[in-house]
């Protein structure tokens, strides 16, 4: 009988503890984080989803411009010293991509002096650097922007929390009622930072690309020039 009891009272002990023993802690991941963080979250996730955006749509587009054909200079010549003017146009047309564009405009100088072919070939060069260089202000500004709108976001986060602790009467006060600013502050301050330093390589990275294809883009010039040189 005793055994009985026993038994008994562990068994309501522990339905008693059973909806305790259930509740399990509420885990950290990056959605609760980012809950917590209020407005400007969703700001820095817009502008996070925008760099990325910029980011491949621009390296798309610099790997086209990077695509190179060993033979069309070669070819360009033959066709310049054959008189096939025509054909080398066609072919610029064919290879698109900004060096088959500046040789395109320099051949439709030929005939004219050397420096006016070099001018020519020049702006359309410079116009090609600018479609290449186009979203990179963007990124830019996100990669500058992010971190100081997750500065705000501590800032505004701790204006909450000293609010509420001048709000509270009796001189208590409950670290519970605190936690929303603190984790507002905390939690923006990360985000913008994650934001902006990968904006910024990003945008480094792009830099570096388009330098490479300015490169290339004087090296054809300069053969291009070297071709319209040499004796027939």
């Amino acid at each position: 009988m005793d055994l009985l009891s026993i038994f008994l009272q562990i068994t309501d002990t522990l339905a008693m503890n059973a909806p305790a023993l259930a509740e399990e802690p509420e885990k950290m991941n990056l959605w609760t984080m980012a809950t917590y963080g209020g407005p400007i979250m969703i700001v820095l996730a817009l502008m996070f989803a925008l760099a990325i955006y910029l980011f491949v749509e621009r390296l798309v587009t610099l790997k086209k411009a990077s695509k190179e054909d060993k033979s069309f200079m070669n070819r360009i010549k033959d066709y310049i010293h054959e008189g096939k003017i025509d054909s080398a146009i066609r072919l610029c047309h064919e290879t698109d991509n900004p060096t088959a564009r500046m040789v395109e405009k320099g051949i439709s100088r030929l005939g004219r002096p050397m420096n006016d072919v070099l001018v020519a070939i020049e702006n359309v060069g410079n116009i090609e650097i600018a479609k290449l260089e186009k979203g990179l202000v963007i990124l830019a500004t996100i990669a500058g922007g992010a971190p100081m709108l997750g500065f705000l976001g501590t800032v505004t986060g701790m204006v909450s929390t000293f609010f509420n602790m001048a709000q509270t009467s009796g001189g208590t006060i409950e670290l519970g009622s605190l936690s929303t600013g603190m984790y507002q502050a905390m939690v923006t301050t990360i985000g913008g930072l994650i934001v902006g330093i990968l904006a910024y390589f990003a945008y480094n990275y792009l830099v570096a690309r388009i330098d490479a294809v300015m490169r290339k883009l004087e090296t054809g010039t300069m053969e291009f020039l070297d071709l319209l040189n040499e004796p027939a």
